[in-house]
């Protein structure tokens, strides 16, 4: 039978009590000390459209914001609409956290803004093709790429948005592959700043696993992207017969995404609630570094699903990398790189203090590559290599190891 565990009368009747004396704890993010990069008088909160309000529009209006919809969450070679999407993803995140943000008082524009950017910057083709293009990155150019670091370039480099530092730095920060029992938030006053820290993971990618949120918003994004992803990647994996459900570790947060989300949901609201803090108690906090270790033994690092990935579309990339940074150095304008990324980017009028086209070569191609949903670099490739003898085989609706759809 499924747990679902339940705030303590303790903290209901207490947070029931703060409410109607209007003693609720207010530790969330002050509208009035948002940052930008220029203060805008465009950008000013009003009554009706408060300061990280225009944030979240920005972001949502972001030429690349389409894209979510054919970014693979986990399962890249599974032609199946109710395996999530990088869409559905932000979105959970986005909601999970605005849950926990509004019991403890935090400011949920903030919160909003931050969850639904987080992954703006991914690459296609999940984490394998995160990797493939840091390798790639690194190769030519001596430095590093991660998805996080790649989403603030995205909304502060590609697309000046102006988006405020607080959102910047919460997306920056929110790495889900490090998980911690309690997250202090660190201390973040300038832009100056956030961009040495930036650059350093561009150097180091270490440094990427290092970086702490400055406001609790950011923190509670962080958890919450853990949360989000923990047991729906499970019901995913169940939905494409990868991992039956009950081969998971039973422990205190349950084994399914219902009961995941809940619980950890409870503890982080009953150990942070009061506090300038985001903290679970040790025995939840275990349970969820085993839930994750579950995932990345029978999920994440299924050899039979790394080796398709790792004998196609990680080799097609590197041919896409290295043609595409051809063609911009001999400025074939009629080239992909000109016309569906360079002049993409040119057309959107951002207010920017130098052309784009005049950015360091392999910043552009990883920009371009970092910008393609799956089924674009896909086409790409053939478009380039007509000749190839790579091919991605995807498991469709009507293939013998596939679920199809319950209804059918």
């Amino acid at each position: 039978m499924p747990n679902y565990e339940s705030l303590s009368p303790v903290l209901t009747q207490r947070i029931q009590r703060e409410k109607e004396t209007g003693t609720y704890p207010k530790f969330g993010f002050d509208d009035r000390d948002i940052l930008r990069r220029s203060m805008s008088p465009s950008d000013h909160a009003t009554i009706w459209r408060p300061a990280f309000v225009h944030d979240t529009d920005k972001i949502m209006h972001c030429p690349y914001y389409n894209r979510y919809s054919d970014k693979t969450q986990v399962f890249s070679l599974v032609r199946n609409d109710d395996v999530s999407r990088r869409s559905l993803h932000v979105q959970l995140v986005s909601r999970i956290a605005r849950m926990i943000g509004r019991v403890l008082g935090l400011n949920l524009d903030l919160i909003e803004a931050i969850a639904l950017g987080h992954d703006i910057g991914h690459p296609p083709f999940a984490h394998s093709g995160e990797v493939y293009l840091d390798e790639l990155y690194f190769r030519h150019a001596g430095r590093h790429f991660s998805h996080s670091i790649h989403s603030v370039r995205v909304l502060d480099g590609i697309f000046p948005l102006n988006i405020s530092l607080q959102v910047l730095d919460g997306i920056a920060c929110h790495n889900g592959e490090i998980e911690l029992e309690e997250y202090q938030p660190a201390t973040l006053e300038t832009f100056d700043q956030f961009d040495t820290m930036i650059e350093r993971c561009y150097e180091d990618v270490r440094q990427v696993y290092k970086l702490m949120p400055s406001t609790l918003e950011g923190a509670v994004v962080r958890i919450s992207d853990i949360i989000a992803y923990l047991g729906k990647d499970r019901q995913d994996a169940a939905r494409i017969k990868l991992v039956d459900e009950d081969a998971y570790s039973q422990t205190i947060i349950g084994s399914i995404n219902a009961e995941i989300i809940n619980n950890l949901m409870v503890n982080v609201i009953e150990n942070s609630y009061g506090t300038p803090y985001i903290r679970m108690d040790k025995a939840h906090f275990d349970a969820l570094k085993t839930a994750k270790r579950d995932n990345y033994s029978l999920i994440y690092e299924n050899a039979a699903a790394l080796a398709k990935l790792n004998t196609t579309v990680k080799p097609m990339m590197a041919e896409i990398y290295d043609q595409m940074l051809s063609d911009l150095r001999q400025r074939k304008k009629y080239s992909p790189i000109f016309t569906h990324h360079i002049g993409y980017v040119n057309r959107t009028h951002y207010a920017r203090p130098t052309p784009y086209e005049n950015s360091e070569p392999n910043q552009i191609v990883v920009d371009y590559i970092a910008s393609m949903t799956d089924d674009y670099l896909i086409d790409l490739h053939h478009f380039l290599f007509p000749n190839s003898s790579y091919e991605v085989k995807y498991t469709g609706y009507f293939d013998e190891d596939s679920e199809g759809f319950d209804h059918v």
